[in-house]
């Protein structure tokens, strides 16, 4: 299952993206987490290596892209060269596909283990980016991996998004199996999950996402109150304090185990529900063209001096395993 945390900065998705990584990685579960949020904190959620030494985060995806596309292009014949690859590039026959777990070239640059759990990551800003990058094309690496990835069942990609509704700037919020929206008790945490699903639907259109809010820093009854009228709907799960979560704030990495019963009961609660999330891989493929079919004509033609468009296999489905990898 591909799963998306999402939330107003500072409403703890980050925190929570880390403990169901953490939590799914204890219980035997491949994950893959990745981090596609401006401000890279995954890393540091996931905790340092138990010798205490800083923790090994991965080389950015963005540093990577030209090796990404290359090994992801394959031989299809639909794609005449990686420098063609755009970040909505879906895939098509001869594309190469990855699996949660596994080693490919793209792993082997990007990925390492962090905390027990395989963690990918977008990359900061550097110093060459600021003023004239944006940071979708970081992200976009994200959604070039998402399109071309495919998980059995019992197998879970977990990512922590940017804040607020900034995956709208692409197709990337329909990469998703299920997106949680992580609100805290504020005017402004609730506003994120109501604009979010309001894009989602945008207008007659669904696009079929499915998204839960998702309580956070819920302290008394008032809270859970509060995010009820303003959410509009009942929360999935409510998280209260945790101390196994202040004390990884003071950078004191404790064992999955020592998490409170009730933070972990809430977990499996977010498992429960992205396990019985729809998975239409007809769907998913039609989005993928569809979206790529859009930044081709808005931009991406004139930037490759050529139609990319024709880079869509229309026969093309997204494979659905009905095995994990062994």
């Amino acid at each position: 299952m591909k799963i998306a945390f999402v939330g107003k900065g500072g409403s703890g998705k980050t925190t929570l993206a880390a403990l169901l990584a953490r939590h799914l990685a204890a219980r035997g579960r491949p994950v893959l987490a990745i981090d596609a949020d401006i401000n890279q904190h995954l890393a540091a959620a996931l905790g340092r290596p138990q010798e205490g030494g800083q923790a090994d985060e991965p080389p950015p995806l963005g540093g990577h892209l030209d090796l990404i596309k290359e090994y992801l292009r394959g031989d299809n014949p639909r794609i005449a060269s990686a420098a063609e690859m755009v970040k909505t590039t879906p895939p098509g026959r001869g594309s190469r596909l990855l699996r949660v777990t596994g080693d490919n070239p793209v792993y082997a640059a990007c990925v390492r283990e962090i905390g027990g759990v395989r963690l990918a990551a977008t990359g900061p800003f550097q110093s060459d980016d600021l003023g004239v990058a944006c940071y979708h094309s970081k992200v976009g690496a994200v959604e070039l991996l998402l399109n071309h990835l495919v998980d059995g069942p019992g197998e879970y990609v977990v990512v922590d998004m940017t804040a607020g509704a900034d995956s709208f700037a692409s197709g990337l919020f329909t990469r998703f199996d299920v997106t949680f929206c992580v609100s805290e008790p504020t005017v402004r945490g609730a506003s994120v999950y109501r604009q979010y699903v309001g894009y989602a639907r945008e207008g007659a259109r669904d696009y079929g996402v499915t998204v839960h809010p998702v309580a956070n820093k819920v302290t008394e009854p008032a809270d859970l109150d509060f995010l009820r009228a303003a959410l509009g709907t009942e929360p999935l799960v409510a998280f209260g304090m945790s101390g196994f979560v202040r004390a990884a704030e003071r950078a004191e990495t404790r064992p999955i185990e020592h998490l409170e019963r009730a933070t972990r009961d809430g977990l499996d609660v977010l498992i429960a529900a992205a396990d019985a999330a729809p998975r239409d891989p007809a769907r998913y493929s039609r989005l993928a063209a569809e979206f790529h079919a859009r930044n081709a004509t808005a931009w991406a033609n004139d930037r490759a001096g050529t139609d990319l468009t024709t880079q869509i296999d229309p026969d093309f489905v997204i494979p659905i395993l009905e095995e994990a990898c062994p």
